[in-house]
């Protein structure tokens, strides 16, 4: 288990991307994201060395909620029943109980990233059985940056920015490589975290 400690928690709470309010707009730019990639090279975006068909994963209740809601389930939805520490309102929880597809259920217990979030991260960054959603009994919110690390360039992470909207980190070999140097600063086994998800 990673344990994330306090000289990192400031820098956390920076964005890893741009962040939108609209989400159509942000959906448009996962999209061309995705396109991009897949032009530059076809071997990404589409398909990575797994079989996965994952273009967009998103962290947190409202943010899945809202992009549902939009006409757009995420391929992989980690979710924990809660935003900013309280449960979700019952709109949220509708949506999120309407969810299509397969459904994993890990722990993670707040301010950490389980080895059972990791594998379970792992697992569907590497299916072609979407979508997935992940129920965290716990605390979801430091899922973004192992999601990052698990999935392949091309795809998209979206995560919820406190009273300012939806965060979008579109995955580059340059975003893996930040994603594994902030992990690398957590508290455990960072290496072996790591490569877990590589």
């Amino acid at each position: 288990m990673l344990e994330l400690p306090e000289t990192l928690r400031v820098e956390l709470k920076e964005p890893l991307g741009e962040i939108y309010t609209d989400p159509d707009a942000l959906l448009a730019a996962v999209d061309d994201h995705a396109e991009s990639t897949a032009a530059a090279d076809s071997s990404t975006a589409t398909s990575n060395s797994a079989g996965t068909t994952a273009r967009l994963l998103t962290v947190g209740d409202v943010v899945t909620a809202t992009l549902a809601d939009a006409g757009r389930q995420p391929d992989i939805a980690v979710i924990d029943g809660r935003t900013e520490r309280e449960p979700v309102d019952p709109a949220v929880e509708a949506t999120l109980s309407d969810l299509a597809g397969r459904r994993l259920s890990v722990t993670n217990p707040p301010a950490t990233i389980s080895e059972s979030l990791l594998t379970t991260l792992r697992e569907a960054a590497t299916t072609t059985e979407l979508p997935v959603t992940i129920s965290v009994d716990g605390e979801e919110d430091l899922a973004a940056l192992p999601a990052i690390l698990a999935l392949p360039a091309g795809t998209s992470v979206v995560y919820g920015q406190p009273d300012e909207g939806m965060v979008h980190v579109p995955v580059t070999p340059a975003i893996h490589t930040t994603a594994r140097e902030l992990l690398a600063e957590f508290d455990g086994d960072t290496d072996a975290a790591i490569s877990m998800l590589d």
